[in-house]
């Protein structure tokens, strides 16, 4: 039995307005880019197995957003805009700019207080992810994305510690005719966004350049912004059986004010309110970001080898409101947060390829290291009565984690079966030099180290060249954050004896192809955990976490996308996911019955869109979102955020004359303009769980593009 086909491509327009998110026009891609690149419903994907496989064939669950196709509908601003659609995947705007997105993968991740745990985070082979776990979407460049592939499921757990799923940027190689792109949006909330880039080969040499700056009054009161990136991509060829890429990328953010959650009552009584403690504080974040990394690539025959380095620093200074008058304790850490962080890491891999018998067996052998040193410092928040300043010294140590990682994974292609297994086997080590030491606070060094094997297995079966079936099974585990072992108890130190949390994943599911141009995935899995990471206490600002039983989640996930006719192409994806604590267990006093729902996880996510394209370049489409109602904390005794569904509107429009190509863009969000809580804070001990999602909400963009 032949494989089975892959679709035809679909056109440009009907690919930009296939999935659920573009980027707005400001990007130095160029039109005759976009036009090269066809969305296929049978991609080729890396992320799971590592080598280019069509995801049609593959054993497990993973999606791919061409970004070159979806530079016409969004702002370009954060990667839930283009990732909407995928299923398993709840990606939340916290609007928020100080605290990043909110990401969770058939629920990993989903009690993340702030930044993305449980989801490992990649951009162009650079971990975003530091690697205790704890990640940044916000570094994701989406200006020069040309694709991202989100794996959900056991193959998730190839890639190591906190590998719940995995989210894998690639950014676009500089290629054809050297162009100049500029572009500006504006649109509610004082929201204004310019970029500036060029791209192109000249001389066998690829390059990418961009640098953007958004600025923004926030949906929210006290939840101004500035966010400046850049970006910067080289790609040489050495000879005709290698290629050297280099990467640069910078983020910064001054002064981000932070308008924390809110209790019901005040989201009742101002949705864009903030409450008290954030005004008097001033709370706010600042963030420097600098890194950059070399890949290189050579053939031997049939056989490969990929080697990779990168390395980085990061800079955050955060003003919290957290109570530190002079009756705290010696071991408060303070109310302002300032660290610096070296990271560097890289890997090595080889990939092979041979025949065996009437099949083809495709071996990869590799090896990761990851480290980050952090020097960070607390300080008390106020200076007499003056808030929302740096005080006194209360915290001053030198923490650093490493992750050294080896794994092989193999995959054997014959006939109508594709079988693939991997393992890993992952050691973390986090060590901590603390140099605060007065009375009352005792010197809390240390270090502890965690390993884990993490084994995955997969099988696909077709059983017609449009059918394929599959069932997969794989392991992983979760260590502790450095934020999770910061404290033992409120009012202790670093808590050594916290254990990582270990899951167990099964998934079935089926891919089918219906007709020339729409396919079907269906996904049904099965989640167990042990040693969940829950919080214990939490006085004073300061949480310490423990160990919990097990967890179950099982879930349904339906993924449907087709051209219905010429230019007009209809998408949608539908999860339903029911988590529960498996076993009862004690937080912050009270005992958390075993049958309770998991905080942060919606039962049901839904996305729906409808995109018509014409030949003169007009692009209209309409997309819907749908979440039900989601839980807050453990006890499930506080008010749940609301379930909700939104509307959303776009247009977009392109002309070329000459060497000039012109992009406009008309976006209009939330169009019923219904109130809704976008995000939840987990678990908050004042009770201010709730992020209001904005209203009514109007954009509008326009780009140039020059080719030389």
């Amino acid at each position: 039995m032949q494989r089975a086909p892959a679709l035809k491509p679909l056109p440009r327009l009907v690919a930009a307005a296939l999935l659920p998110s573009s980027l707005l026009c400001v990007a130095p891609a160029a039109a005759q880019d976009a036009a090269a690149t066809p969305v296929m419903l049978n991609p080729v994907v890396v992320t799971g197995s590592r080598v280019e496989t069509e995801s049609f064939d593959l054993p497990y669950s993973v999606d791919v957003v061409d970004m070159r196709g979806t530079q016409e509908g969004n702002l370009r601003v954060n990667v839930s805009e283009a990732l909407n659609g995928v299923p398993g995947l709840v990606i939340q705007n916290r609007q928020n700019y100080a605290q990043d997105l909110q990401i969770s993968v058939r629920g990993f991740g989903a009690r993340a207080a702030f930044g993305v745990r449980g989801v490992k985070l990649i951009a162009d082979g650079i971990p975003a992810s530091n690697p205790d776990g704890q990640g940044q979407a916000a570094t994701f460049n989406l200006d020069t994305a040309e694709r991202i592939e989100v794996l959900r499921g056991p193959f998730s757990t190839v890639y190591g510690n906190h590998a719940g799923g995995v989210i894998q940027l690639f950014s676009r190689d500089g290629e054809g005719p050297p162009r100049i792109t500029g572009g500006v949006t504006a649109g509610s909330w004082g929201t204004t966004r310019f970029g500036l880039g060029t791209e192109g080969e000249k001389n066998g040499v690829g390059f990418v350049l961009d640098a953007s700056r958004l600025d923004t009054d926030g949906y929210r009161d006290h939840s101004e912004a500035r966010r400046d990136q850049g970006f910067a991509k080289i790609t040489l060829r050495p000879d005709e059986d290698s290629k050297l890429t280099l990467v640069g990328s910078g983020l910064r953010q001054k002064d981000t004010e932070d308008p924390l959650g809110v209790t019901w009552e005040t989201y009742k009584r101002d949705p864009r309110g903030v409450e008290q403690v954030a005004l008097d504080n001033n709370t706010r974040k600042s963030i420097d970001h600098l890194q950059g990394g070399v890949t290189y690539e050579r053939r031997f025959g049939r056989d490969r080898l990929q080697l990779s380095a990168y390395s980085g620093t990061r800079s955050v200074t955060q003003y919290q409101s957290i109570p530190t008058g002079p009756q705290a304790a010696p071991r408060h850490a303070g109310g302002v947060v300032d660290f610096d962080r070296d990271f560097f890491g890289g890997g090595a891999r080889w990939i092979a390829e041979r025949n065996v018998g009437t099949g083809l067996l495709t071996v990869t052998a590799g090896i990761d290291y990851d480290e980050a040193e952090d020097a960070r410092r607390g300080y008390q928040n106020f200076i007499g009565s003056v808030l929302g300043v740096k005080g006194t010294l209360r915290r001053n140590e030198t923490d650093t984690i490493t992750s050294t990682d080896p794994y092989l994974q193999a995959q054997w292609k014959q006939g109508d079966w594709l079988w693939t297994a991997g393992v890993r086997h992952s050691k973390v080590r986090f060590k901590v030099d603390d140099r605060y030491i007065v009375p009352g606070n005792g010197d809390d060094s240390g270090s502890v180290s965690y390993s884990e094997t993490t084994p995955a297995l997969g099988v696909a079966y077709a059983l017609s060249p449009a059918v394929n079936v599959y069932a997969s099974y794989g392991e992983g585990f979760e260590t502790p954050t450095l934020n999770e072992l910061s404290y033992a108890s409120p009012s202790t130190g670093f808590n050594f004896d916290l254990k990582p949390s270990t899951s167990k994943q099964a998934e079935v599911g089926l891919k089918a192809i219906v007709g020339d141009a729409t396919r079907v995935n269906v996904a049904l899995f099965q989640i167990g955990t042990d040693d969940e990471i829950v919080v214990a206490q939490s006085s004073g600002g300061r949480t310490s976490y423990t160990n919990a039983g097990k967890t179950k989640r099982k879930g349904v996930e339906l993924s449907v996308e087709s051209e219905l006719q010429a230019g007009l192409v209809a998408r949608g994806a539908v999860t339903w996911l029911d988590a529960r604590y498996d076993d009862a267990f004690v937080s912050r006093g009270t005992t958390v019955p075993s049958g309770n729902r998991i905080p942060g996880i919606p039962e049901v996510s839904v996305f729906g869109e409808l995109a018509w394209s014409v030949r003169s370049g007009l692009t209209v489409a309409a997309e819907a979102i749908h979440r039900s109602k989601v839980e807050v904390n453990d006890l499930n005794d506080a008010r749940p955020a609301p379930a909700y569904t939104l509307v959303n509107l776009r247009l977009s429009a392109e002309q070329k004359s000459g060497p000039w190509t012109f992009a406009q863009l008309l976006r209009l969000d939330n169009v019923f303009d219904r109130e809704h809580i976008g995000s939840v804070i987990v678990g908050d001990a004042q009770g201010r769980y709730y992020e209001p999602g904005p209203e009514r909400s109007l954009y509008g963009g326009v780009r140039a593009t020059y080719s030389f």
